[in-house]
């Protein structure tokens, strides 16, 4: 086979293992959540292609300070993932959220974390 058909057999292997592929999202603290305790709240975006995606973590509606970006990475069928977190102390009546915009979603996506007390 000549270079130019090995090129383009690799490029349409690259394309089938490498589609597009919406983001799952879980949303948690590390540790169960006590209202008035300092905590970290965690968004876990997996299983999406390309990488190019955005992660913003909510309170009541407005981006928090102070979040951390774990590096990026992917597994085998080039499925990328990324842990996004934040220190919080959860009060009563605040809603956390966070929000995934990825070009497999037609409008951004918010997922509430659910406080278990």
């Amino acid at each position: 086979m000549e270079l130019a058909g090995k090129v383009a057999v690799l490029l349409l292997l690259v394309a089938l293992v490498a589609a597009d592929e919406a983001p799952k999202v879980e949303v948690y603290s590390r540790k169960r959540a006590v209202v008035g305790e300092e905590n970290t709240l965690n968004c876990f975006v997996s299983g999406f292609h390309p990488p190019k995606i955005e992660i913003t973590l909510l309170k009541n509606g407005a981006p928090m300070s102070d979040v951390q970006y774990a590096d990026m990475s992917f597994n085998d069928k080039w499925h990328f993932q990324r842990l996004v977190y934040v220190p919080f102390t959860p009060m009563k009546g605040d809603v956390y959220a966070c929000k995934v915009a990825h070009s497999t979603l037609q409008e951004p996506q918010v997922f509430q974390w659910e406080a278990d007390f």
